[in-house]
């Protein structure tokens, strides 16, 4: 969804819009009419400030609070409130420099996940993958090789999503296994488990760590180079 408030530089009632637009979770855009005459001809503004949703003039003036709660219903994506994806992004929070504790994120690429992968499969933190670890159980990392940045969850082992289901029979068959992959933005991980329950898969095997590599890193837990 494209929401444009179109205004006079010298309109009182513009930065009231913006909040209200900024309150409802809306992304915007303002274009003024000074800079945009070719807008004013397109869309017939005559007022300040008017509404420009999807390319039509939905509001003139002040929108009444239905309106806004309107555009709230019809914008259903939270990746429409997100920050632009940068040209160059990079998956793996990266190291700055040469010190130690201190890391650059990009938070700009995928798609964010649900808490939860699939019905009746638990989510697990970064407690419960440590614990996991030390009773010596099962961390696979769900990443294809070209995804991983070269580090991984020390101890973990590498099945790429797109073939866990033909590589059932190397999981643990009396324990459950904690799946991973990049973060809460990447789907990787929860596209396995959802392939596995398809193909029959017990839930009860299955942990969803859904914080991935991502908060691996930024909370300042070791990994391991692949």
């Amino acid at each position: 969804m494209e929401i444009l408030i179109a205004a006079t530089k010298t309109c009182q009632h513009r930065p009231s819009l913006e909040k209200l637009l900024q309150t409802a979770w809306l992304p915007y855009k303002v274009i003024y009419f000074e800079d945009h005459p070719e807008l004013i001809e397109k869309y017939q503004l005559k007022h300040s400030p008017s509404l420009i949703v999807d390319e039509k003039v939905e509001s003139v003036g002040m929108p009444e609070i239905d309106k806004i709660n309107e555009l709230k219903a019809r914008n259903k994506d939270i990746s429409q409130i997100r920050i632009s994806k940068r040209d160059e992004t990079h998956m793996i929070p990266k190291n700055v420099g040469t010190e130690s504790g201190l890391v650059e994120v990009d938070i700009t690429w995928g798609s964010i996940q649900s808490i939860k992968a699939a019905q009746k499969v638990h989510t697990v933190g970064e407690l419960e993958v440590y614990n996991h670890h030390n009773k010596g159980l099962s961390i696979i990392d769900a990443r294809k090789p070209d995804t991983s940045g070269s580090v991984t969850i020390p101890g973990s082992k590498n099945i790429p999503f797109d073939e866990l289901v033909e590589r059932m029979n190397e999981l643990d068959e009396n324990n459950p296994s904690i799946f991973f992959c990049n973060g809460p933005q990447c789907p990787q991980s929860s596209t396995a488990i959802k392939s596995l329950l398809d193909a029959g898969y017990p839930a009860d095997r299955i942990l969803y760590y859904r914080g991935g590599i991502h908060d691996w890193i930024t909370l300042g837990l070791p990994v391991q180079q692949v």
